[in-house]
């Protein structure tokens, strides 16, 4: 079909970015919903609203439910390919994602910087643009925050965060749907973190006052979460009328908490400065004497892989602890994501009360 592309991009440029331009031009016209998901990125929650991240997370319900308990096969990434960068090794980011495609029907590509020429012989705009024109999707594990920008930027595929400096998008995901179907619902719930300002805590503070989750940070002295999140999380604090405490005391932190959340404290590319974090995060380990300040129906998560200076075995192997569930809810989400990111499917269970 014939048309004329300096009126069709003349036209775009009164409604959307050059960058929706190319995606609807890519995948087609959204699909009718409430919710309009496909083609995005999701480099952050922040950048995700209370309605959209409560349809991921249903999404996620609805693929676990038919998929898993009913034995049912949806190759909704049947004829697409994922591409996947890791700079950093991973256990759960990478097996979800792999995993998660191909039972889809898709066929994911795990790419590391020894794989590919990322970094040695070719720039990462030049390797972006290259796999965005093979495969439907990328999903990258990386040092830099920065770098996904860049590659939102130059990509008219959707781009996945696996991992970054500032967040860990995917993970929270995850530890939201444990705990919808732990509780039955996330309203109303206080988060308690124990320990580094790190990139986890950050897609927390990004999201949970959206989901109406209140939430207390403990953190030493000089390991605070970054500044300007922080004051983001105070204005959607203030905004969806949640309360938030920041802390260097955990007990504090726990009190009355019904989840307690902790992470590593030597994330990789800190472990010249073991030495100083192991001192500095004293007194952060969370234990059972931790518990007895949060609520009667506390529960645990853990990002994984764990260390005992972090939590002790008397709370990791307990009935409270979720991290294996969590861990497992890892696929669930990420399949989720892919399949609202990539598709028109939408799910056909009936919609959780969140």
């Amino acid at each position: 079909m014939l048309f004329n592309v300096r009126s069709l991009v003349s036209i775009a440029k009164l409604t959307r970015t050059r960058k929706q331009l190319l995606r609807q031009f890519w995948y087609g016209p959204p699909a009718q919903m409430n919710v309009h998901l496909k083609g995005q990125d999701l480099l952050t929650l922040q950048n995700y609203t209370a309605d959209e991240l409560k349809y991921l997370l249903w999404m996620a319900s609805d693929l676990k439910q038919r998929m898993k308990y009913k034995g049912e096969y949806l190759p909704l990434m049947q004829g697409k390919s994922l591409a996947m960068i890791f700079e950093k090794r991973s256990t759960r980011t990478r097996l979800s994602a792999e995993t998660g495609f191909a039972l889809l029907g898709g066929h994911p590509s795990f790419l590391t910087t020894q794989d590919i020429h990322l970094g040695t012989n070719e720039s990462l705009t030049d390797t972006v643009r290259v796999l965005s024109s093979m495969t439907n999707a990328i999903l990258a594990r990386v040092y830099k925050h920065n770098d996904l920008d860049l590659m939102a930027k130059e990509s008219p595929i959707p781009i996945i965060n696996g991992l970054s400096d500032l967040y860990h998008p995917l993970q929270i995901l995850a530890d939201y749907l444990t705990l919808q179907e732990h509780y039955g619902g996330l309203n109303g719930l206080t988060i308690a973190w124990i320990g580094d300002g790190n990139n986890v805590l950050h897609s927390i503070m990004t999201s949970a006052a959206k989901l109406g989750m209140h939430l207390r940070i403990a953190t030493p002295k000089g390991f605070e979460p970054d500044q300007g999140i922080t004051k983001i999380t105070e204005q959607y604090s203030e905004e969806y009328g949640t309360k938030l405490l920041l802390t260097t005391d955990p007990l504090e932190a726990a009190d009355s908490a019904n989840v307690l959340v902790t992470d590593t404290w030597i994330s990789m590319g800190q472990e010249e400065e073991k030495k100083e974090r192991l001192k500095a995060f004293q007194g952060y380990q969370v234990t059972m004497q931790t518990a007895k300040s949060a609520a009667s129906n506390w529960t645990f998560l853990h990002c994984l892989p764990r260390k005992p200076e972090e939590v002790d075995d008397e709370v990791f192997y307990s009935p409270r602890s979720l991290v294996f569930q969590e861990a497992e809810n890892r696929k669930w989400t990420i399949m989720a994501v892919m399949v609202s990111l990539l598709t028109d499917y939408s799910p056909q269970l009936q919609k959780p009360t969140f």
